[in-house]
């Protein structure tokens, strides 16, 4: 292979992790034509169909999908390797991207980045908000988040936040005059609000425990999202039971705008963990970003 196809290759990986030649030219700088002729050239060279083209994006074919799982490694490999090699200059330079759920990036991630960035002005993050766990390597990511600390090989682990608890909530003033369920079944009367996710292929089943007996419930209402915020605001405008981490919903607890239900059900997580591949030589960026995120309990 000539070294022009290592561009093209690189082309490739920016179309397959982004879904889009319009998001991909972006990315990369360049004209969304001219990206879609190097990838053409490119499969024309190597006689297969890499992408399929659709109104909707790009998908990759089962050759596609193949490549992507064996170059794209190799380049972050390279790319770290060349910003490790950029960062003997003072300052520690940058760009970092992190797939988390909008309630990691709320709660943990970006009040610890707001204080972070402003010293090193030369690092840029990156927040991408998805429910979905991702192979971050081939989606081009360079550290995800996730409850708990079981990881793919290869991956580094490193504890952001304190143990969490989900707890049902709904509003007070819809509950009052109904019957507080008792167990998760008592759920199936009642109207909840779901949360679809890709992880899981469907909607969320709330999970339960008390003492060795666990529960994952089906839920129904009238209402889905695919991310806790709005269900929290329909939680409050009286759309049913909400199944929520303590933290968010403690001010409206608080406050008596929500009460929580089935609390001696409701279990405690292990708290958020921010994994990343396991490079010899990590960016001094990446670095400074770990000790910025660490997890230290004041207790």
């Amino acid at each position: 292979m000539i070294r022009d196809d290592y561009s093209a290759l690189f082309a490739f990986i920016a179309v397959a992790q982004e879904g889009s030649f319009t998001r991909a030219a972006a990315r990369l700088r360049v004209s969304q034509p001219a990206l879609s002729y190097t990838v053409r050239d490119l499969e024309a060279k190597l006689g297969a169909r890499l992408l399929q083209r659709s109104t909707r994006g790009v998908t990759l074919t089962e050759a596609g999908q193949r490549l992507l799982k064996r170059v794209a490694p190799e380049f972050a490999e390279i790319d770290a390797e060349i910003q490790a090699l950029s960062e003997l200059r003072d300052e520690p330079t940058g760009t970092i991207r992190i797939t988390a759920i909008d309630y990691a990036i709320r709660s943990v991630l970006w009040p610890k980045l707001a204080a972070f960035l402003p010293r090193y002005p030369d690092i840029k993050v990156e927040l991408n908000n998805e429910y979905q766990s991702v192979d971050i390597v081939a989606r081009g990511y360079d550290a995800g988040v996730r409850f708990g600390q079981e990881l793919a090989q290869d991956m580094i682990s490193v504890r952001i936040g304190p143990d969490i608890r989900n707890t049902v909530v709904c509003s007070a003033a819809w509950l009052a005059g109904r019957k507080a369920p008792k167990t998760p079944d008592d759920l199936t009367g009642h109207p909840c609000i779901n949360l679809r996710t890709s992880t899981y292929e469907g909607l969320y089943e709330w999970e339960f425990v008390k003492g060795k007996r666990a529960v994952n419930a089906r839920v129904d209402g009238s209402v889905t999202f695919n991310n806790a915020y709005d269900i929290l605001e329909a939680a409050k405008a009286g759309f049913g039971f909400a199944y929520l981490p303590q933290d968010m919903v403690r001010p409206y607890l608080d406050d008596g705008r929500l009460v929580s239900v089935l609390e001696e059900w409701c279990p405690v997580w292990p708290g958020l963990h921010l994994y990343y591949p396991n490079r010899r030589y990590p960016s001094r960026a990446m670095t400074l970003l770990v000790e910025a995120l660490r997890y230290r309990d004041e207790n």
